[in-house]
Parts: C-alpha cells; sequence; structure tokens
C-alpha cells in the first residue's frame, strides 16, 4: 500500500472518530439539559424504599377480661431479593454468621425460601422472626457484605400463658409457599411468609384478628441506609376477642388434668391423651377446654425443631405412647361413649312406653340372658332404671335397649346432638356417628364389595395363570372347569357374607344400647349432650366468643345464647332421667366420690363410663377409656362438663377427678389454685366404680 493510500484510509478513519463524538456530545447535551428532570425524579425513586409495617394482631381476652393473647416487638431478618448483588455469596455468609446461634439457618434453607417465593421477589423473603439483640448488631457490623439483607421491628404473636388453652386459641405461622398462598383469596394481599391463624379462635376468627398492614417510604444512601422518612401510612390493628372462657377455671382443669395423667401413667402407661369441656348449661357458653398432649402455641410463630415436630406431629400410624399434641382431641376425635350414653338408651326406652322407671326390673347375674350373653362388670340382681344408671349396669340397658330398639334410640341420640357437629365457633370439627341399620347396610356393603372385589381378582389371576400353563386341552378344559367351580363357590360366600355383614343383629342394639359397637362422638358433643339433658331439653348452641371489639373499644359483634333445638321428648322424661343420673352422684353410685366434697343442694347428676377402645391391636379386656359426664347443681343447673381419656380405664378415677377439681372451684368448695392440691384419689375410698 503506497504512503497516499495509507494516509486516506487514516483520514477516513479520523472522520469517522469525530463523527462519533459529535454524536456523543449532542446525546449529553440533550440528557443534560432537555431530560435532566426525567433523571433526576428517577434517581430519587432509586434511593426511596416502600417499608411495610406489619399490623398487630388483635388481642383475646378472657370473659374478665384477663389477657390470654396479644403481641411483642421482635427483630425479623428478611431479604430484599433486588438488592442482592452475589446470592450465593450473601446466602452463605448470612448462614455462617446466624447458624451458631440458629442451627436450621442453612444456605441451602435460604435457598429453598427464595425458591419458594420465587414467582413473588419483589416482596422480602422472611429468613427467621424473633432473633436476639445480639444477631442484630452482629448482622449490622456485617451490613456492608451482606447486601439486600434487612433487619425489622415487627409485631409478633406472644402467648403469655404458654399452653393455658392452647389448642382452643390456636396458633399462627408463616405461609410457606405459594400452593398455600393460592388458597387465600387476592384482594386480601396475603404474602409467602405472612403470620396467619392456622387453627383455633387464631384460624377461626382470621379475618377480624388479622388488622390491615401499613407502609412507610424512606429515603436510603447508596448503602442502603436510611437518611429520612417521608410518608407513612400507619397499620390498623385487627379485632379484639372477648370470650366466653374463664381462665381461672381453665388454669384449675388444666391443672387437675395434668395431675390426673401423671397418676395415671405409673398403672396405665398409654394414659397419656384427652380432652375435657366444661360449658354454661345456660347459654352454651364455653368455660373451660383442655386437651392433652398439651400445645404451646409460642412455639409455632418461628422454626420448629425436629423434636418439636415428633412431638406435636408423629409420623406413621397413631402410638398411644406419642399421639401427638397438635390436635384438638375435644372437637376433632371421636371415640365410643362407653356407658355415658345409657342415658340415651334409658330415655328412648322410657319414650317407647315399653319400660317402668320404677316398677320394671332386671335381674343381673353378671351377664345379659340372650345371645352373644354380653357381660356386665359386676353382679347387681334385681335393678331398675335408677338404681342401674346409679351402678352402671350393662344387663339392665341391654334390656332397655331391646325394648326400645335401634331406631328409638338412634333418633334420640341425634335429638340430643349426638353424631353431628356441634358448630362450635372452632376449625375442624369432626361429626361422629350414630349408627343404625341404614348406616350398617350401606357402610357394610362397601367394605363386602371392596374385599370381594379384591377376592375376585386374585381369583382371576391365579387360574388364569394355570390355563395358561395347561399343556394339553384336557388339562386346559380341567382349569376352566376349577375357575368356574371355585368363583361358584366364592359368589355364594359373598351373598351369605352380604347378608349378614349388612344386616342389623339384636347384638348390635345390645352393644349400642351399652355405649359400645360403633357409637362414635366427640367430647363436646357430649357435653352438649348432658348440658341439654340439664337445661329442659334445650339444646344450646356452643360458641367461644363473646363479643368482637375494635381497638378503640367499639363492639362490632356481640354473640347471643342461642336455642339450637328442642328435645322431641316428655319433659317427664327428662326429669326422671335427671333423677336417675342423681342417683350416679350420691352415695352408692359410681360417681358419689366426685361430688362428696359438695354440699347436697348442690350435687348434681352425672354417668360413669368405661370403653372399649376399638382400637386395632388393643385388648379387649384391658384397654379401655376413661368417660365421665356431670352436671350441677341437680335443682337448678348451671354447668355441665364431659371428658375422656384414653386409656384411663374408669371415668370416676381419670376424666371424673377433673370434673371434681372444676366443680369444687367453681362452687367455691375449694380455691384449687390457691391449694393447688393434687387430683388424686384411693380407688378403695371410691366404692362403687366404673
Amino acid at each position: 500500500m503506497s504512503p497516499r493510500e495509507l494516509q486516506g484510509k487514516l483520514r477516513t478513519c479520523w472522520y469517522i472518530i469525530l463523527g462519533l463524538m459529535f454524536v456523543l456530545i449532542i446525546k449529553l447535551a440533550y440528557v443534560q439539559f432537555v431530560q435532566s428532570d426525567q433523571y433526576i425524579t428517577r434517581a430519587q425513586k432509586n434511593s426511596v424504599r416502600l417499608v411495610n409495617i406489619r399490623a398487630p394482631r388483635g388481642e383475646i381476652y378472657d370473659r374478665e377480661g384477663k389477657i390470654l393473647v396479644k403481641n411483642r416487638q421482635v427483630y425479623t431478618v428478611s431479604l430484599t431479593y433486588l438488592k442482592i448483588t452475589d446470592r450465593e455469596k450473601v446466602t452463605k455468609h448470612l448462614a455462617e454468621l446466624m447458624n451458631p446461634v440458629y442451627p436450621e439457618i442453612t444456605p441451602d434453607y435460604i435457598n429453598e425460601l427464595i425458591e419458594e417465593q420465587r414467582y413473588r421477589l419483589f416482596e422480602p423473603i422472611t429468613v427467621m422472626r424473633d432473633v436476639d439483640w445480639a444477631m442484630v448488631v452482629k448482622l449490622e457490623e456485617n451490613r456492608s457484605e451482606l447486601p439486600g439483607v434487612e433487619i425489622i421491628v415487627e409485631p409478633l404473636r406472644y402467648y403469655p400463658e404458654n399452653s393455658l388453652a392452647g389448642h382452643l386459641l390456636g396458633y399462627v405461622h408463616p405461609i410457606y409457599d405459594s400452593k398455600e398462598l393460592d388458597q387465600y383469596d387476592e384482594s386480601l394481599n396475603y404474602r409467602i411468609g405472612d403470620l396467619v391463624g392456622k387453627d383455633g379462635l387464631e384460624r377461626f376468627y382470621q379475618d377480624y384478628l388479622r388488622g390491615t398492614d401499613g407502609a412507610r417510604r424512606v429515603e436510603v444512601d447508596a448503602r442502603g441506609r436510611p437518611i429520612r422518612e417521608l410518608v407513612t401510612q400507619q397499620p390498623k390493628t385487627g379485632d379484639n376477642l372477648v370470650l366466653t372462657l374463664d381462665r381461672d377455671l381453665q388454669r384449675v382443669m388444666e391443672i387437675a388434668a395434668d395431675e390426673v395423667f401423671e397418676q395415671l401413667q405409673t398403672k396405665y402407661p398409654k394414659a397419656k391423651a384427652g380432652s375435657f369441656v366444661l360449658l354454661d348449661v345456660k347459654t352454651g357458653g364455653v368455660l373451660a377446654l383442655c386437651s392433652r398432649p398439651g400445645l404451646d402455641p409460642n412455639v409455632f410463630t418461628k422454626n420448629m425443631g425436629s423434636e418439636e415436630m415428633t412431638y406435636y406431629f408423629p409420623q406413621g400410624n397413631y402410638d398411644p405412647l406419642n399421639p401427638g399434641a397438635a390436635s384438638n382431641r375435644a372437637i376433632k376425635s371421636v371415640y365410643p361413649p362407653g356407658s355415658t350414653f345409657k342415658p340415651i338408651t334409658g330415655m328412648a326406652a322410657l319414650a317407647s312406653g315399653k319400660l317402668d322407671p320404677y316398677e320394671d326390673y332386671a335381674n343381673c347375674k353378671g351377664a345379659y340372658w340372650i345371645a352373644p350373653y354380653i357381660g356386665c362388670w359386676g353382679v347387681h340382681g334385681p335393678v331398675n332404671y335408677f338404681s342401674g344408671l346409679a351402678v352402671s349396669c350393662n344387663v339392665y340397658f341391654q334390656e332397655a335397649g331391646r325394648r326400645a330398639g335401634s331406631d328409638l334410640i338412634a333418633k334420640v341420640a341425634r335429638e340430643f346432638g349426638l353424631g353431628t357437629k356441634t358448630s362450635i365457633d372452632l376449625p375442624y370439627e369432626q361429626s361422629g356417628l350414630v349408627p343404625d341399620a341404614e348406616w350398617k347396610k350401606e357402610i357394610n356393603g362397601i367394605l363386602l364389595d371392596r374385599r370381594y372385589d379384591r377376592l375376585r381378582k386374585e381369583l382371576d389371576d391365579k387360574h388364569e395363570a394355570l390355563i395358561d400353563a395347561a399343556e394339553t386341552s384336557e388339562a386346559r378344559q380341567k382349569a376352566i372347569a376349577d375357575k368356574e367351580k371355585a368363583s361358584k363357590a366364592l359368589e355364594a360366600q359373598y351373598k351369605i357374607d352380604y347378608k349378614f355383614g349388612t344386616t342389623w343383629h339384636p347384638y348390635d342394639t345390645f352393644n349400642m344400647s351399652i355405649g359400645q359397637g360403633d357409637n362414635h362422638y366427640t367430647v363436646m358433643q357430649l357435653a352438649n349432650f348432658v348440658a341439654t339433658i340439664a337445661n329442659d331439653g334445650k339444646r344450646m348452641q356452643p360458641y367461644l366468643v363473646d363479643k368482637i371489639v375494635s381497638p378503640s373499644g367499639n363492639v362490632i359483634k356481640e354473640f347471643k345464647p342461642q336455642v339450637i333445638h328442642e328435645v322431641d321428648l316428655d319433659p317427664e322424661i327428662l326429669e326422671i332421667t335427671r333423677e336417675a343420673m342423681h342417683s350416679v352422684a350420691v352415695p352408692g353410685g359410681t360417681a358419689a366420690y366426685i361430688f362428696s366434697k359438695l354440699p347436697l343442694e348442690i350435687s348434681g347428676g352425672a354417668k360413669t363410663g368405661t370403653a372399649q377402645t376399638g382400637r386395632t391391636g388393643d385388648n379387649k379386656n384391658r384397654d379401655y377409656h376413661g368417660v365421665f359426664i356431670a352436671y350441677a347443681p341437680y335443682d337448678d343447673p348451671q354447668i355441665a362438663f364431659a371428658g375422656l381419656v384414653e386409656y384411663g380405664y374408669h371415668g370416676s378415677t381419670s376424666a371424673g377427678l377433673v370434673a371434681k377439681a372444676v366443680f369444687e372451684h367453681y362452687f367455691g368448695v375449694e380455691d384449687k389454685l390457691a391449694n393447688d392440691l393434687p387430683a388424686t384419689v384411693n380407688e378403695e375410698e371410691l366404692g362403687n366404680i366404673e
């Protein structure tokens, strides 16, 4: 290339460079003089952060205004994903700082949180709530190495009484992932990590308790440090709940329950679970409700360890030695009522007109005289309605059930709300079951069809293999004939089993009459059943919340006592049954010891129960639930109690002792909170027990 050509190319390059510089100068001038306002505004916006202010949840009080649930301010560590410059480095360093104190915080755990929120990364990701001050200082000292990590102060649910009324109050827990978030209406503006009610009153009244979050706009410097606060929208605190619950009675019930369990476990190691309910007879208000094992709602506001998870949510089949503490057994578990069902049988027999409570006697020689000859727990000789209930005679009530018939027994049971949800203001209530001929035909028909469908398939598979394996035509014909013969035999057996299995037999009535068989009810249903007897047949709506009050003190909603049904029985039948139940509570009755300290004018009515568990693997002659129902006073009933101790054996020496403590405290006979006397008893003191 000649010097002239080279000089021409260099000149061209120089012109291009000058042209590009000119364009750049023009662009800079345009930005500086024309678009300056726009970019200044954008820069200012980049220095402003919108900080969410969580609303405190409403508080919960007992009937006397004593605090049961409130909030406290805590430090929460969160991530703002868009500010993270190096995700791997930040998550690793954050975990290194927090892990020595909080072992659950690992890089994998933090990344899992980010992944769960991958479709909503514009929202803060909560890493941990309620970190201590030392951790706050440590994280602040390392802020320059933790871009995107923020520490905020927010209200956290706090239960000052710890496990007191834990199952009833329920608990809050963060929304875990997008799948759970989708369960909530978008208009409610929930986010992953928000604390929401998951059980108990916290869940049932979530919409009232939650409040409305606020926000504040904060100007920050280049390092994300706040310079000044611009605009703040204050959060709105949730509404408060005032309960029908009596905190002192609740405490008495729980102290007594724990003492009873401790005593029972020396003899019955599987006696680890149960529940107890005390109702106001006149209103249906719940005065106390206890489920065991106990639940501390404070545990659920933070990350749970493996031991806590095992305690509350054990995996696998039900284990009486590790029954799981998360479930409120008063409304979520159903049990055979045992002898506490006998007043239902008695009222059905009286309603049939085939039983005279005074003149008709059954001679108890230790077992009923009709097959399958179901035994009694004692030999009582001639007993009528009153003495039969007082000593809980199985023979008498099998005869009463035979005279009444299963249909009438079932009808009377449903009149008292057994087998149906009470619709108490708590979530996840179970309905239980009043068995009858129609139910047996339906359910056993389904079970038999499933069983025989499996047997038919097994038969087909077996014989088809034999047919395919046949080497000669004669062998094949024989295999086909064998299959047809086996099929006919199976179908013949199916017809026999179906007819027998779906037919209501006399022994079904006998079992039902004494509260066994397929009777299954919640403890809440049993409490409402005995309260209805005490309340002249008026079945009240059980409820826990008396009123909902705004943070300023205005009553938003008030709940009045509500009669939901009046039983279709002659009032005289109820009066006679109350008298018979009173005979259980006085000397000679199986619950006499429970009422021994109460003045005669206060002594009420009761029924004890020893119920076969019906659980697979349990010993029918050794494994029993202890069940107890009662009301008091006798003349003008005020309170009604029901309780059940799994594997507690006798109702009078298990659940009955809890009732004893509660009744004595309620009627002022003994201040259980002042003396803290153990609810224990030597069985020899009781006389008749069942």
